[in-house]
């Protein structure tokens, strides 16, 4: 077998170049994902199982674009087409993915929607990411690997720090940071446009430059194609049963660690918003109920002896009938008070510049001086209350609920997925509603914008605690150490109220992110011996997606238990939980019996990367 010859460092560069395209694109989806489901109207308790899919998708694609690829040879090489392929999707993804609340779907429509394409877009992220790792162990030698490791690692990280701010910068150069409800702001759809921008120009870099060795070439400088004995070795349930016990301790470690991320990653911008940027709340209200039965939808209609199909409630919204005045009742879609300000516009509660409704539904209002409804200006006005359809419904009514509602025109209203229901008495119907963060308000969109400046902090600081983990004399230590320090981080963000102190929570959380980046794939290689590294390193990953899909199911029930009925879901104590998970995965530490040191401890260096965007 030839030796494989030492390449300049700018085919290096070259081999690992479109790694900052692809991470640009997982930041992207790391800090945006659930600020686009709640945005569309998600319940917050159900944001941790819309996390169960990249976890998902990291276990089951990257082993078989690894797979795969091993047995690909064509004319664009073996690991490229896979490249291509993943990216192509990627970056048609990222441009509709933003855009799941702007295509007038229902929220359960635009869920689904954005569930499918998060699906693809992780999928297509982890196809595009493998093959730049497989290119190095293909085409680089041993002595410069490192090396090698190390330019993709910078690229991941710096890729990593454009993804994160990118809102951020765009709300600074002027687009727009708020949108209506249930779409997501220009800033936010800029950046994933800008990414894919990104990535399609960092894949055909990388066709340009990367030039794969033909199957001949390969095999001189990497003993042929013959895995024959690897495989007679490769059962992995024996290999699991015959697991030395540092294999099990650092899995230990690592379920609570990759758990309490996956609550990050998930919870940190809602986090955020409510302690730090005091993002109002609103009422969401998800349909009616009549004593025991519940009629469940975001649009829902009625009809009597004097309407017919008017809608009550719109897009979890109620909507306003008309206002009471001294006892007399007005129907009116729009009312104006005090000479020229509008509190209720097409039967809608108009919102104030602070993300809170003008007025309160069925609440005596103060300070009325001048009041005009439909154009019409009432005398007198005392005692003005706006009241909702629902307060001044009795007798028999049909309920309807709808996908969708439309009107043409001419007024003509139109339904899609519509279902009735016959009340026989309205007067008994409440409404069955949540209280949670109003996604469209300037202070929820300012600090989505804010987490992702928090992440790159979090990036920044893993580098920067990555150079001194060396420096400690045991090892142990040190990761133990980092994750204490991650843990306090977890735990001060679920209170810090002042967004400047939140980057020192994300400092310490990048200790922690740094020593499980290089630490436990570490530790296990020097505790393995024979020729099935690889199979246990491929079984080792399992470690980080597992424990992910776990905190997803999981997620939304703690949320519950520790959620009050009628109040916004603490969300910021899914922070104080992953907190106490990292500590504990850092007592679980101690159990760890190191292996002996060998030469190979500089090639383990090279495979942390393989963790960071599973």
């Amino acid at each position: 077998m030839k030796t494989k010859p030492d390449l300049s460092f700018w085919k290096l560069w070259n081999l690992s170049f479109g790694f900052f395209g692809v991470q640009i694109a997982y930041a992207l989806q790391s800090a945006n994902v659930s600020r686009i489901f709640t945005t569309i109207g998600a319940d917050p308790h159900d944001l941790s199982y819309f996390w169960i899919l990249p976890p998902l998708m990291g276990l089951l694609v990257q082993p078989l674009v690894g797979m795969f690829s091993d047995r690909t040879w064509t004319r664009f090489g073996r690991r490229l087409p896979y490249l291509i392929c993943g990216a192509l999707v990627a970056v048609i993804v990222m441009c509709f993915l933003p855009n799941a609340g702007s295509f007038h779907f229902t929220v359960q429509s635009a869920i689904i929607f954005g569930l499918i394409a998060l699906m693809l877009l992780d999928t297509s992220i982890n196809m595009a990411m493998q093959p730049f790792k497989m290119l190095v162990g293909d085409m680089v030698n041993e002595k410069q690997k490192g090396l090698a490791y190390s330019i993709q690692s910078f690229l991941c990280n710096a890729g990593s720090v454009v993804g994160f701010i990118f809102p951020i910068l765009f709300g600074a150069l002027g687009l727009a940071n708020v949108a209506p409800a249930g779409v997501v702001p220009q800033t936010v759809i800029w950046s994933f446009y800008c990414g894919a921008a990104i990535l399609m120009f960092c894949v055909i870099y990388s066709l340009v430059k990367i030039k794969e060795w033909p199957p001949h070439v390969y095999a001189e400088y990497n003993g042929g194609a013959d895995t024959s004995k690897e495989k007679g070795n490769a059962n992995l349930f024996k290999l699991l049963v015959h697991a030395p016990s540092t294999f099990w301790t650092v899995g230990v470690v690592q379920f609570f660690c990759w758990f309490a991320f996956l609550f990050m990653w998930t919870y940190t911008t809602n986090t955020v918003a409510l302690t730090a940027f005091d993002t109002p709340t609103i009422e969401s209200i998800s349909g009616l109920s009549n004593g025991a039965e519940k009629i469940e939808g975001k649009n829902i209609l009625i009809s009597n002896d004097e309407m017919k199909d008017v809608e009550i409630i719109n897009h979890g919204s109620a909507l306003a009938e008309g206002v009471n005045v001294a006892g007399a009742f007005y129907p009116a879609a729009t009312v104006v008070i005090n000479g020229n300000d509008t509190i209720v516009n097409n039967h809608q509660l108009v919102i104030n510049k602070d993300g809170y409704p003008k007025v309160a539904l069925n609440t005596v209002l103060a300070n009325v001086n001048s009041l005009t409804v439909d154009g019409t200006d009432i005398e007198n006005p005392e005692n003005v209350e706006v009241k909702d359809y629902l307060s001044r419904l009795n007798g028999n009514v049909t309920v309807t609920t709808a996908a969708i509602v439309s009107k043409d025109e001419a007024g003509k209203i139109t339904l899609e997925d519509a279902k009735s229901y016959e009340i026989n008495n309205a007067s008994d119907l409440k409404y069955d509603s949540r209280v949670v963060l109003n996604a469209a308000s300037p202070q929820y969109n300012e600090a989505g914008n804010w987490v992702g400046l928090l992440y790159a902090i979090q990036a920044l600081g893993s580098v920067l605690w990555a150079v001194v983990l060396p420096r400690f004399r045991s090892r142990k230590f040190s990761y133990a150490l980092s994750l204490i320090l991650g843990g306090i981080g977890f735990i001060s963000m679920g209170y810090v109220t002042n967004q400047y102190l939140l980057f020192v929570s994300f400092v310490l959380i990048g200790c922690a992110w740094a020593a499980m980046l290089a630490w436990p794939f570490t530790i296990l290689t020097n505790s393995l011996k024979g020729g099935n590294i690889g199979a246990y390193l491929g079984l080792f990953n399992c470690t980080i997606t597992i424990p992910q899909i776990i905190a997803a199911l999981l997620g939304g029930w703690i949320l519950h238990l520790l959620s009050t009925p009628g109040e916004v879901a603490p969300e910021n104590l899914m922070m104080v939980v992953a907190g106490v998970a990292v500590i504990i995965g850092a007592f679980c530490v101690g159990f760890i019996k190191e292996g002996k040191p060998t030469d190979n401890d500089m090639k383990v260096q090279e495979t942390p990367e393989v963790s960071e965007t599973l």
